[in-house]
C-alpha cells in the first residue's frame, strides 16, 4: 500500500510577514516538521538515522488566510541509492495551496552517504513508484565572489551543529520579499553546510542569490514567476 502521511496545524502569527503572507522560511519549517512526523509515525527514530536536505523547490499557487487551519500531506516520490525525494501538499481551509518537493540525503553518523535499507523501501517504496530522486544541482553559479555580509543566529543551528535548512530561506525573504506573492515558484539548493560564525557573503542578481564562504558557494536560491 502506498504510504501518505497528513497532519493539521494552524498558521501562527510569527509565521507571517506584515501583510499576512505566509513566509517561505515558515513553509520550509512546515515541510521539515511534517517529514519528521511522518518518519516517527512510520516507526523509525531520529537517533539511528540522519537526513539532510539537498534541495527544496516549492510553488505557492494561492495565498493563505492568516491564522487559518492548514492540512499538510507528504509522501516519498523517488529513491536513488542514499537519497530520497519527498513531495508535500499544503492546503488551507479558507484557501491557499503550496506544492513542494525536497531531496533528502541519508547519512551515517559520520555524516557520510548511507544507502537506503530494505526497511525504508518496504515502507516508502510503493509511493516512490519506481521514480528516481534527482540529486544534481541545477541553479547557476555566480560570476563574482564578492557580496554583502550575511549572518545567522545561534537559534538557527540544528542538532547536527550546522545552520538549519529553513534559516536559509530568510535570505530569500530579505532580498525577494516583493516578488513572493502568489503565484510564485522558488528553489533552494544546499551545497555545503554553513556553521555559525563563518564569514558568509550574500551575492545576488535579478532572480538568484548565493550564500558564500570564501570562494565556496554553500547555498543558492532562485525565485520565479508561476502560472496561477
Amino acid at each position: 500500500m502506498s504510504r501518505r502521511f497528513a497532519t493539521r496545524r494552524r498558521i501562527s502569527l510569527s509565521d507571517t510577514e506584515a501583510t499576512g503572507r505566509l513566509r517561505t522560511d515558515a513553509i520550509a519549517r512546515y515541510l521539515q516538521d511534517v517529514a519528521s512526523e511522518d518518519w516517527l509515525d512510520a516507526g523509525f527514530d531520529h537517533d539511528s538515522h540522519v537526513w539532510v536536505v539537498r534541495r527544496t523547490e516549492l510553488t505557492v499557487h494561492e495565498a493563505f488566510r492568516p491564522e487559518d487551519w492548514i492540512t499538510l500531506e507528504t509522501w516519498c516520490s523517488g529513491v536513488a541509492g542514499s537519497a530520497a525525494s519527498r513531495r508535500y501538499s499544503i492546503r488551507g481551509e479558507a484557501g491557499g495551496r503550496v506544492e513542494a518537493e525536497s531531496i533528502w540525503i541519508h547519512l551515517d553518523h559520520d555524516l557520510r552517504p548511507k544507502r537506503l535499507g530494505p526497511e525504508f523501501l518496504e515502507i516508502y517504496g510503493a509511493s516512490a513508484a519506481g521514480n528516481r530522486a534527482q540529486t544534481r544541482f541545477t541553479l547557476p553559479m555566480p560570476h563574482e565572489h564578492e557580496g554583502s555580509d550575511w549572518s545567522f543566529r545561534a537559534t538557527d543551528v540544528d542538532r547536527l551543529g550546522h545552520i538549519n535548512n529553513a534559516a536559509y530561506w530568510v535570505a530569500v525573504e530579505d532580498r525577494f520579499a516583493e516578488r513572493l506573492a502568489a503565484p510564485v515558484r522558488a528553489a533552494l539548493e544546499y551545497r555545503q553546510p554553513i556553521d555559525l560564525g563563518e564569514p558568509v557573503q550574500l551575492l545576488e542578481d535579478r532572480e538568484t542569490i548565493w550564500l558564500m564562504v570564501g570562494d565556496e558557494v554553500r547555498a543558492a536560491a532562485a525565485v520565479y514567476s508561476a502560472t496561477p
